[in-house]
């Protein structure tokens, strides 16, 4: 009784809060992305405000308080902006174009005593407040953005965990349109279950009738453990945009099995993304199939399960399902799937040439030019583990496959392979790379000894590459530098990547901006730069650390 005492003060709280907040811009709200949506390896951790399809809309404080936070990057939020307030929330705002000029002039000072583009800077409660409803930013499109829009969290400040700002904003957002589901898998478990005949996932697509009742037609037979998975969006009123659906609830008959509320959750446990929902079917078919049974290893918070949502067919019955699926709003879709039990043989599991890897354990494998450790907590199951290799005796390694189908891990493993051919004197210009789909991606790592030690995040094809050639400098509309009194590169390597990048004028550090698609600019800052003659100097090294250098004599 306590605890639920405590849960609905909570409740209460949040719902007063909500009520106070100011909406971050001066027009209708409309959003393109919500609270939990799917993405590679991560839900999305706020919602995304639309912003007219422009860049440079006035973004205001939507409570009293102060920079926390102020980061810039040329990936994830970009330019991104953390207020801390006094109801023990902290909001943030990303993919900025600029900040508000003092928290514009205080950042410059910052990434120029750190000689750093990048920056991560934490500040003290007097030295930038604001107030509700104080300009403190412009929209824009920084960092991993694909169009101009605003991305917009709120955090517990103590804990830091996200949560869904939706219920700030219900009474400006208009939404009377419910969930619609696009397909439901039945997933067998494996030596566990059968569907109709076959250990293989039966995919089933809904009928959508013309008042939008949908309904499963077609067979299904099992037997033993299966699981389901559904694939659905959500929709709101006056966009054409997509969105994750917030709550799922899974019925057997009449009893709850499954239920999962997307409203809070911590940034460790973004990564559990990749059990919550059919890994397979997203990296080979870019599907997101959401479960509704849950993984041994799997610790979402906001996922609840009987019998970990797995449903025993036993008997030659009929088994009644229902999905009910419902957003912030309370609208909401049901769909009914009826599966008939039928006896049926199970396959077993072809286990000859695998290992058995556990997930409550520390797993160690070995071979021929290969070590690999799965730390325990990186397996969400456990897993027959399946390896073969590509011999090579031409290349610097063989290729190791590490299983047969895609294996997400949690958090990484360690892997260690030899180099059959080692004759660079550089060894930092070795490392594993991974081949995906005839693409190679560099992994990185340290030599020991004729060994490349390095980590990975998910099991696949590996080995060993080299990257010996530099980075390359290439300049952007030369003849137009003075003039618009800006200089402009573009960055690129042939393997590792871009790691660092320096500019000097006449020996000091001038501060180049970085945009996602390794373009960098010096805008000619008249405070530090004086009229006369000068020279620019650009160093750029890659993870491989190969190094080129650009030099330019100019007069301003």
């Amino acid at each position: 009784m306590y605890k639920l005492y405590i849960a609905i003060l909570f409740f209460c709280i949040q719902t007063v809060s909500a009520q106070q907040l100011r909406q971050p811009f001066d027009f209708p709200i409309l959003l393109s992305g919500n609270f939990g949506e799917l993405r590679n390896n991560h839900f999305h951790s706020g919602i995304d405000f639309k912003t007219q399809g422009v860049e440079g809309k006035p973004v205001h404080a939507v409570e009293d308080g102060y920079v926390s936070r102020i980061s810039v990057s040329p990936w994830g939020y970009g330019n991104g902006l953390y207020l801390t307030h006094p109801d023990g929330t902290t909001t943030v705002y990303g993919h900025l174009q600029r900040f508000a000029p003092s928290i514009a002039r205080y950042l410059k000072a910052q990434q120029y005593e750190q000689e750093s583009f990048n920056v991560n800077l934490f500040l003290d409660p007097d030295q930038l407040p604001v107030k509700k409803g104080e300009i403190v930013a412009y929209s824009g499109n920084t960092g991993s953005s694909g169009g101009p829009h605003l991305h917009f969290e709120v955090r517990d400040t103590e804990s830091e965990e996200v949560l869904d700002p939706i219920e700030y904003f219900k009474e400006k957002i208009t939404d009377t349109r419910p969930p619609k589901i696009q397909g439901i898998l039945i997933c067998p478990q494996q030596g566990k279950g059968v569907v109709n005949g076959s250990s293989r996932k039966l995919e089933l697509k809904p009928v959508t009738a013309k008042n939008g009742k949908q309904t499963i037609t077609g067979k299904i037979e099992a037997w033993g453990e299966v699981g389901l998975a559904v694939k659905a969006y959500d929709y709101m009123d006056n966009t054409t945009n997509i969105y994750g659906v917030k709550d799922i609830t899974l019925r057997l008959d009449s009893q709850i099995i499954y239920h999962s509320n997307l409203d809070r959750f911590a940034f460790d446990e973004t990564r559990f993304l990749n059990s919550y929902v059919d890994y397979e079917e997203w990296t080979e078919r870019r599907s997101f199939y959401m479960r509704s049974f849950v993984e041994p290893g799997n610790r979402l918070r906001f996922s609840e399960s009987v019998n970990r949502g797995i449903i025993h067919i036993e008997e030659e019955k009929t088994y009644h399902l229902t999905y009910t699926l419902a957003d912030a709003f309370g609208n909401t879709t049901k769909l009914s799937v009826w599966i008939e039990g039928k006896e049926q043989e199970i396959p077993g599991i072809e286990t000859e040439g695998t290992e058995q890897f556990h997930w409550m354990a520390d797993n160690r494998f070995g071979a021929k030019g290969i070590r690999m450790t799965i730390p325990k907590g990186n397996l969400y199951d456990d897993l027959h583990f399946r390896y073969s290799v590509k011999e090579d005796s031409t290349a610097l390694a063989d290729t190791h496959i590490l299983h047969n189908r895609p294996v997400p891990l949690h958090n990484s493993a360690q892997l260690s392979l030899r180099l059959r051919i080692d004759t660079l004197e550089n060894k930092q210009q070795y490392g594993i790379v991974r081949t995906l789909k005839g693409r190679q991606s560099w992994i990185g790592g340290s030599y020991r000894n004729g060994w490349i030690d390095g980590t990975i995040k998910e099991l696949g094809n590996y080995t060993i590459g080299q990257d010996t050639k530099a980075p390359t400098i290439t300049p952007i509309n030369a003849d137009t530098w003075i003039g618009k009194q800006a200089f402009v590169f573009r960055l690129s390597d042939n393997l590792s990547g871009v790691q660092t990048y320096r500019g000097e004028i006449d020996g000091q550090y001038v501060l180049f901006e970085m945009n996602s698609k390794s373009v960098i600019t010096y805008k000619f800052d008249k405070e530090r730069l004086e009229r006369g003659k000068h020279t620019l100097k650009l160093t750029v090294t890659d993870a491989a650390g190969n190094q080129s250098e650009y030099k330019h004599p100019f007069v301003w």
